[in-house]
């Protein structure tokens, strides 16, 4: 038996988890790029969610609730309803290359993070 008192998805409902992250990432990713958009665009933006661990230096409880906020798929979801309601291109771009990076962060297993500390997401403990 798996102990799971941790907090973390172990075993088939992980992986399904990375599968679908990693589904996001390569969907959001190929539908970016099919739109001609420029590609420096893509890397200048792709780590920028990640400027949120930053945070931590307050204190993990501040650094987990601002990380877990930009790494959310909430945030790009309702930013790609607010860009379809301002026929803003520049606002799609952006949730693409935002939920690109979601993606992918859930495809390595790292995931939204506990307040016990910036190790311990709801995937697996990073490092272990």
């Amino acid at each position: 038996m798996t102990d799971v008192s941790d907090g973390t998805v172990n075993g088939g409902p992980r992986w399904i988890l990375q599968l679908e992250g990693a589904a996001f990432f390569v969907l959001l990713t190929v539908i970016y790029f099919s739109m001609d958009n420029p590609w420096w665009l893509y890397v200048a933006l792709f780590l920028v969610p990640d400027l949120s661990m930053l945070a931590y230096l307050a204190n993990r409880r501040f650094g987990s609730l601002v990380y877990n906020a930009l790494h959310s798929t909430l945030g790009p979801l309702v930013l790609t309803l607010t860009g379809i309601l301002l026929y803003s291109d520049v606002i799609l771009h952006i949730c693409l290359i935002w939920g690109a990076h979601i993606g992918f962060d859930r495809m390595v297993g790292f995931g939204l993070k506990y307040q016990t500390g910036f190790r311990h997401t709801h995937l697996r403990r990073i490092g272990h």
